[in-house]
């Protein structure tokens, strides 16, 4: 039998980015029947941030990753696997790991992305450990970047008033001293995925034709209903499996679809919404990188300091889900 050393793996490094320029709920007002107060007070949304229509994905993750090299003097070309989770890759190929990996000149990294929807932070990160606790990679980038806008119906305003585009991005290192990562919970419910989709190469699912022609489409009730009940079993699990309880934990950090949905899944958890971060309220929706882009936000703020304990827990279309229990520490030697 084969003997298998785990080795503990942490975050070392974050950084983030989003496009410039800024659609308002003013702006969605010329062009749907939406208004300013609807759409806050069924999203907490106030503004999304948009990309030019010649910034795309990997422009974005790029900038993620030179964000966090320059904020923690992080050397890059010892990096020996990049993972980018994304729904909006710039092509079907090459991947935008691929192309991370040939703008930085990293020689000898793995890359590839990974699709898993709003989870696909979560799941990443999860990868990342995974690679590193088995000892088969040291040190491992981790990029979620999303432009959503690009696939965005302005004419349906039931979802055009959800999505921004933003990435973040995370350093993954091997730490047998200081072990970040302490519990995981993952689970799907393939047969809820005509609830949120787009379109591919295929429009028919489980026999019922798609719609959106390529454009992201939604049952936001179906979906709520989903989340609000997962969600919330999915982080008494996570903290089973650590050993502790749901009030040693110092920060929740959700995907940031919707605060409504934040809220109900608080008040479900028991967990407080004042221990919760969240990054939609002027982003909106960046699917796989809410939870970076939170998670910088609360770091910027002065919220999260080193040796919180921070439960992330993405979900989304797949249905898929992936919640995760960590260490924040990023300095300690």
């Amino acid at each position: 039998m084969m003997n298998i050393s785990v080795v503990p793996s942490r975050l070392t490094a974050i950084g983030t980015y989003v496009p410039s320029r800024v659609l308002r709920n003013a702006d969605l007002e010329k062009m749907v029947e939406t208004s300013d107060e609807w759409i806050l007070q069924r999203t907490g949304i106030h503004e999304r941030r948009m990309a030019a229509d010649d910034e795309f994905t990997s422009d974005l993750a790029i900038a993620a990753v030179q964000n966090m090299a320059d904020t923690y003097q992080k050397e890059l070309t010892d990096v020996d696997l990049i993972l980018v989770a994304t729904s909006t890759p710039d092509y079907p190929f090459p991947s935008v790991a691929s192309q991370i990996q040939a703008h930085f000149g990293i020689a000898q990294a793995g890359a590839m992305d990974l699709a898993a929807t709003c989870a696909g932070f979560t799941y990443a990160l999860h990868t990342a450990n995974a690679m590193i606790s088995s000892g088969l990679h040291r040190k491992v980038l981790v990029v979620a970047a999303e432009t959503l806008t690009k696939v965005t119906d302005y004419t349906d305003r039931t979802t055009c008033i959800l999505f921004g585009d933003g990435a973040g991005a995370v350093l993954v290192e091997a730490d047998e001293e200081a072990p970040g990562f302490h519990a995981a919970y993952l689970g799907s419910k393939g047969d809820g995925g005509i609830h949120v989709y787009r379109s591919g190469l295929s429009t028919n699912m489980d026999g019922k034709q798609l719609t959106g022609g390529g454009c992201i489409v939604q049952n936001g009730r179906e979906v709520y209903k989903w989340a609000v009940t997962t969600v919330p079993v999915g982080m008494q699990a996570v903290v089973d499996r650590a050993g502790i309880t749901l009030d040693e934990v110092d920060w929740f950090i959700p995907h940031s679809a919707n605060l409504r949905m934040i809220e109900s899944i608080c008040e479900r958890s028991g967990f407080p919404i004042e221990k919760t971060l969240y990054s939609l309220s002027y982003y909106g929706n960046t699917s796989a990188a809410t939870i970076p882009l939170a998670l910088g936000l609360g770091i910027q703020e002065g919220k999260v300091k080193a040796g919180d304990k921070i439960l992330l827990y993405g979900f989304g279309g797949g249905l898929v889900h992936a919640g995760l229990l960590l260490t924040w520490d990023p300095k300690k030697a």
